[in-house]
């Protein structure tokens, strides 16, 4: 078991749960609106050029894993306004069911 911690600008929620859905990850954690810095510059959800990201975070078992990553990086590079999202795993040491 892994442990995937996903960071993407707000407006794509649906895009990425969509990804987690096809691999059949239905538990997760969506944290809808976080302030943060990006590649871009600070972004603080002011109006200029509004910021809000997400996180979603999901346990994940390995033998998924890599399809998921792929299937992220895919929509990553699918346009420019992907470029923000990042993904990061985590081992899972312990966890209650």
């Amino acid at each position: 078991m892994k442990f995937l911690h996903i960071i993407f600008h707000f407006e794509y929620s649906e895009d990425i749960e969509a990804i987690l859905d096809e691999h059949g990850i239905q538990d997760f954690v969506r944290i809808p609106m976080v302030e943060g810095k990006d590649r871009d510059g600070k972004h603080y959800g002011n109006q200029v050029y509004p910021g809000n990201s997400s996180v979603v975070q999901a346990q994940v078992p390995e033998e998924k894993l890599e399809s998921v990553l792929d299937d992220l990086k895919a929509f990553k590079d699918s346009k420019a306004s992907h470029r923000h999202l990042q993904a990061l795993v985590l081992p899972v040491e312990r966890y209650l069911e």
